[in-house]
């Protein structure tokens, strides 16, 4: 039995939230760990105890293995434990736990190293008799030997990173033309983001399901598994939508399936919480993806469908108690389903968003697992991962209802999210009668567009704007005209269109904005209240001087501007399309540049962005080197046309 009080919490954000719930309740102590940037972040305030390790940048704090078992020793913590990605599964972390007489909760260091390499495990695995895809496992990296190999495999063919996952480090190639290209970027990925540049190769499945079996074992030798997740709506190989149990699920591919990734555990004595991943095509057949030798993002729609709280699991089979079920007591009922909130704008290619959390308000009901407070940063270093929206029901149909009413219920202003996306792919018709697979968004959403507002919506932003003038004159502020008779006309910003509207006050406190009328509005600046064309709404909003935030929609104030706007690269100004780090600079002034070339690389929330040029043209200046900082919208450089 290994005994332990005070567990450390190595990681941030809602699972570190998660895991402390599941811990104090069951009477451990916690102690978290934070960045510079996450001073003030909700798993520190939840803690018994914090420690500051470094600063914001990742691999000085939340990968600085150093500081984090000296956490550990300066508070007296006897066990540890790493979430999701971070150190997570890294067996060198696992071991220096051990090594400092911690407590690891997770599975051996063994275990860990050989499915923490995708290149390895897959040899594991043939050899324990899992179906695996074709691909390439060996162990000579050189460009050469991939192209020779990626021929060999035939197009298209998948990039992986061998150390990682989380979409990390892989990359589609369609043909020849593309491979050196995506190989480099796949090695960059990989070794910022896991340490090591180590490629696989895999024969590319065309639209299959991503299907995931959630295992457990103890240290008494015994390993069951606990259903399965359909995790295939995805965007960049990153999951957006998962739930329990699959749509196409049957007995008998379950316990196929389930047999499988029971051989996998076996093959590396598992123990603790683990999934093994596969690929689902049409005609039933599954392949070995990977392992994941940690807790899940997607672990509630499980814990939804059994009953079961996985991190009390964990914890107590890291304590060295046995598993409380055999395989025929595991019960799945009814359905759940998950979405996560990510700060990303779909139609900018689902680029990472950064800003302030201006409006914080969960749906009521239904469980929501998230690390926001009201006012914090969403910085670029971290994951652009807010929470996770999950709901269970009776039927498939029941959840999707309510995992929807609770996505439109949940409020969040000042960053730019994919909660539309969200409630579109939910309510889409080929999702809702569960046809899918990983190629969904890219078949249905492949040109993701900003959402034209409505006349009702401009006719709102223009009312409160109107108010909030309305307001500063009752103050005694300046700019309001004293004749409030006089029709004001507004020019306002949405989605980088200007939209012209007048602003008319009548009698019986209503007001008309193009021909919309609007009547009883009330704001207390958190929430307006008013009638709008005869039907009463209330509308949550965040007003600050210029900018208006109202539910998936920025509105800026450019009445008082002059209209105009910088050039963006179409004619020859790159900025950066958000807050991150230069990774690499391929050009220098005076060379001749065309269209479609790389001219940089971003690094933002642990994802590359190369940005290329948008016409022909000498570069007339940089400004930016390897290594800068840079923030949303920054020149980064200049291309003159010939």
């Amino acid at each position: 039995m290994s005994a332990f009080s005070k567990v450390l919490i190595a990681n941030r954000g809602e699972i570190a939230c998660r895991i402390q719930r599941t811990a104090q309740a069951l009477g451990y102590r916690t102690v978290a760990v934070y960045s510079d940037a996450d001073a003030q972040a909700l798993h520190v305030q939840m803690a018994d105890e914090a420690v500051n390790i470094g600063p914001a940048p990742v691999n000085q704090s939340y990968l600085n293995i150093t500081a984090i078992l000296d956490a550990a020793q300066r508070t007296g913590a006897d066990a540890v434990h790493p979430g999701y990605g971070f150190l997570s599964e890294n067996a060198a972390f696992a071991n220096a736990c051990l090594n400092a007489g911690l407590t690891f909760i997770g599975p051996s260091v063994q275990a860990i190293e050989l499915m923490g390499s995708k290149r390895r495990s897959k040899l594991a695995m043939i050899e324990a008799g899992v179906p695996c895809i074709a691909g390439y496992q060996g162990h000579q990296q050189d460009d050469a030997t991939l192209q020779q190999e990626a021929q060999r495999i035939g197009y298209p063919v998948m990039i992986k990173a061998s150390a990682g996952g989380g979409g990390r480090g892989m990359r589609l190639v369609h043909d020849s033309s593309q491979l050196l290209d995506q190989l480099r970027i796949a090695r960059s990925e990989a070794l910022n983001a896991f340490g090591s540049d180590e490629l696989i190769l895999e024969q590319a499945l065309i639209e299959p399901r991503h299907v995931e079996i959630q295992v457990f074992g103890d240290s008494h030798g015994h390993l069951i598994y606990l259903g399965e997740r359909d995790c295939s709506i995805q965007r960049r190989h990153q999951k957006i939508i998962e739930e329990a149990p699959c749509p196409v699920m049957t007995p008998e591919l379950r316990q196929a399936m389930g047999e499988a990734a029971l051989k996998a555990g076996r093959a590396v004595n598992y123990v603790g919480a683990g999934t093994v991943e596969f690929l689902l095509d049409r005609n039933g057949h599954f392949y070995f993806l990977e392992m994941n030798t940690r807790l899940q993002v997607e672990h509630p729609v499980t814990e939804l469908i059994t009953g079961l709280d996985l991190v009390e699991w964990q914890l107590n089979i890291a304590a060295g108690e046995p598993l409380p079920l055999k395989q025929a007591d595991v019960t799945l009922n009814g359905h759940a389903m998950e979405v996560r909130l990510y700060a990303e704008d779909p139609a900018q290619g689902f680029l990472p968003q950064t800003g302030d959390v201006l409006r914080w308000e969960p749906a009521v009901g239904g469980r929501i697992d998230h690390g926001l407070l009201e006012g914090q940063r969403i910085s670029p270093f971290y994951d652009a991962m807010l929470g996770k929206i999950i709901a269970h029901g009776a039927t498939r149909e029941e959840a999707r209802r309510k995992v929807l009413r609770a996505v439109e219920d949940t409020l969040l202003l000042g960053v730019t999210t994919n909660q539309t996306l969200l409630i579109e792919l939910l309510k889409h018709p080929d999702f809702v009668a569960g046809d899918f697979s990983t190629g969904f968004i890219a078949e249905h959403f492949n040109q993701i567009t900003c959402h034209a507002p409505t006349h009702e919506q401009i006719a709102l932003a223009a009312a409160l704007f109107y108010q909030h003038s309305a307001d500063a004159h009752r103050q005694g502020l300046v700019g309001w005209r004293n004749n409030p008779s006089v029709p004001w006309a507004y020019r306002l910003e949405i989605n980088e269109q200007v939209h012209g509207i007048v602003v008319s006050a009548l009698e019986g406190n209503r007001l008309q904005a193009n021909g919309i009328d609007i009547s009883n509005l009330s704001t207390d600046g958190r929430q307006a209240t008013l009638v709008i064309n005869g039907i009463r709404r209330r509308v949550a909003y965040h007003l600050d001087d210029t900018q208006l935030w109202l539910p998936g929609m920025k509105v800026i104030n450019r009445t008082q501007q002059v209209a105009s706007r910088q050039t963006d690269a179409g004619s020859g100004t790159v900025k950066a399309p958000m807050d991150g780090a230069i990774v690499e600079v391929c050009v220098s002034a005076g060379e001749t540049v065309t269209q479609g070339q790389l001219l940089l690389v971003l690094e933002a929330m642990k994802m590359e962005h190369p940005l290329t040029a948008g016409i022909d043209g000498v570069i007339k200046g940089v400004q930016v080197m390897a290594g800068d900082q840079v923030r949303n919208r920054q020149v980064l450089l200049e291309i003159e046309k010939p």
